[in-house]
């Protein structure tokens, strides 16, 4: 017999527990507004940084080529005036601070164009890719990422490889495109010993001009698709269960469990407020077993009567053994019953067209009333 009762206890298992761990494990619903929200909040966005570096690379060098004439000519500026006019000055503290202010000067005229566009271009791709986000989760240090093992994870997964793959081909892009642009102008080079340096100068700048913008455009390319790939994984990161989508439901909407509780306390509440405005009223109208309404009216301050409490059935019963306690006068009327329990809520005055009807009730109350007296 000891032996039967533990091979039952074996196979007591709590099924509700395989059932979740189902529920959990395959995410295959859509994110929730709320689960997208909570992600962007912690910093969870998806963005292509290839993107962004191939259009501030492509930024950048728009801005050298509109400028290079400027600074060009800023360069030959500042060398005419210390190789021929200052040549002569005493070398001082003072000169080397004048020429140090100079300098820096002109590379500040020479660098803030290149660096505002810059600046402008990478403001706005990560704009249009993510919008204003500002948190400050990224930057909280998490004792996993000192995990050796997840650190293995992370090297060899397949985000790892698609950045692998993503480098060799820039690399191979990169020296495809410099080549070909290399043996287009490899006349020129030569002729390089004889040309001034100005126009030395103007045709270098032609030159890697020209492969900086090719090198931009197969790597704005290659961001694009990389935001294509990286809006993938996002979406992929936040599917959710179906138990994740019902716990989000309870958690937002409430335990239906709860919120039935709940609305059942309000009708009890509202019950029992109702059944102490029961003793003021001036008569109860009954169906007259199913329906019960209790009317109040006070001349001086009331434009017409005034439903203060209305039942059926159980609540009928609960009303008119009210209004035997306090000595409430009832009068059976089933058509004027019916009509104001399905037509006047709790609070409300009669309508027009009941005025009739309910007058001729109020009458018969109050000479009875004065019979009484």
């Amino acid at each position: 017999m000891k032996n039967d009762m533990n091979e039952e206890q074996l196979w007591l298992v709590d099924l509700q527990l395989f059932a979740e761990d189902g529920a959990t494990g395959e995410k295959t619903e859509q994110a929730t507004p709320r689960r997208r929200e909570e992600a962007r909040r912690k910093g969870q966005v998806f963005k292509s940084t290839d993107l962004n570096a191939a259009i501030i690379m492509v930024a950048g060098s728009a801005a050298v080529y509109l400028t290079y004439p400027y600074i060009i000519q800023s360069l030959q500026d500042f060398t005419s005036l210390y190789l021929l006019e200052r040549a002569h000055e005493e070398f001082t503290i003072q000169y080397i601070y004048g020429l140090l202010l100079e300098v820096l000067f002109i590379l500040a005229k020479i660098g803030l164009p290149i660096m505002a566009a810059c600046f402008v271009a990478a403001l706005l791709i990560t704009y249009l890719q993510v919008g204003f986000v500002f948190s400050g989760e990224p930057l909280t240090p998490k004792l996993e990422r000192l995990n050796p093992v997840q650190g293995f994870q992370r090297i060899f997964s397949k985000r790892a490889l698609v950045e692998l793959v993503k480098s060799l081909l820039k690399v191979a892009v990169t020296g495809w495109i410099v080549y070909t642009v290399i043996r287009k102008y490899y006349y020129v080079f030569p002729r390089f010993v004889d040309m001034e340096l100005i126009a030395t100068l103007q045709a270098l700048g032609q030159i890697i001009f020209e492969m900086a913008m090719k090198v931009g455009v197969v790597f704005v390319i290659i961001g694009v698709l990389d935001y294509l790939y990286q809006w993938f994984e996002h979406e992929k990161t936040l599917k959710m269960s179906k138990y994740d989508v019902k716990q989000e439901y309870k958690e937002t909407e409430g335990d239906p469990l709860i919120r039935s509780r709940q609305r059942q306390i309000q009708r009890e509440v509202a019950m029992r407020r109702m059944m102490a405005e029961v003793p003021k009223a001036d008569v109860i109208i009954t169906n007259p077993t199913h329906f019960a309404v209790a009317l109040r009216y006070e001349v001086d301050i009331m434009d017409a009567p005034v439903v203060i409490a209305k039942g059926q059935d159980y609540m009928a019963a609960k009303i008119r053994e009210i209004a035997d306690e306090y000595g409430i006068m009832i009068v059976e009327n089933p058509l004027l019953a019916r009509t104001l329990y399905n037509s006047v809520e709790i609070g409300q005055e009669v309508p027009e067209e009941l005025y009739h009807a309910v007058a001729e009730v109020l009458a018969f109350v109050y000479r009875q009333k004065k019979k009484v007296l």
